[in-house]
């Protein structure tokens, strides 16, 4: 019965991770306003260091050329956000650096104190990804397990 549907136009899987982004968006907002981390939370963020509108220092994209993760806990200052992007200020290797990052460039929120995380699908460049042959090492995806955590996984690549 599902074999004949259509592909759809209207751009669901876009909506959704826009969605999603703007609830690390508004976590992040609400964490500027206040200007501290509330209880014992903190962030994970992974990002693609190289997507557009990402600035971070050189230094950093030679370390990380692909993706990198920052960890907003103890020490972060500066941290501002918009409807786009959010900037912090971390110190790496007792270097202080500003990083900018456009919510469409994470990949990955992680805030281990209430076991939360969202995994996003990392935003296509306008020529999209080089080709390339399939990975020999995949396999069909695994079912998720239901055990009672907060973890949302959003995979839309996958037809149902």
């Amino acid at each position: 019965m599902t074999a004949n549907v259509p592909d759809s136009l209207i751009p669901y899987d876009e909506i959704v991770q826009e969605a999603l982004r703007a609830v690390v968006g508004r976590v992040l907002d609400q964490v500027a306003e206040s200007g501290a981390l509330p209880g014992a939370h903190h962030f994970y963020i992974t990002f693609r260091t190289r997507a557009p509108g990402v600035d971070i220092p050189d230094r950093l994209i030679e370390r990380f050329p692909e993706e990198m993760t920052i960890v907003i806990q103890h020490r972060f200052w500066d941290l501002t956000v918009d409807d786009e992007r959010f900037s912090v200020g971390l110190s790496f290797n007792q270097i202080p650096s500003t990083l900018v990052i456009p919510f469409a460039a994470i990949t990955g929120f992680h805030d281990p104190a209430v076991n939360f995380e969202l995994r996003f699908q990392a935003a296509e460049e306008p020529d999209g990804p080089d080709p390339h042959d399939e990975a020999e090492n995949d396999g069909p995806a695994a079912e998720p397990i239901e055990d009672g955590s907060n973890v949302v996984a959003v995979d839309f690549k996958r037809k149902k």
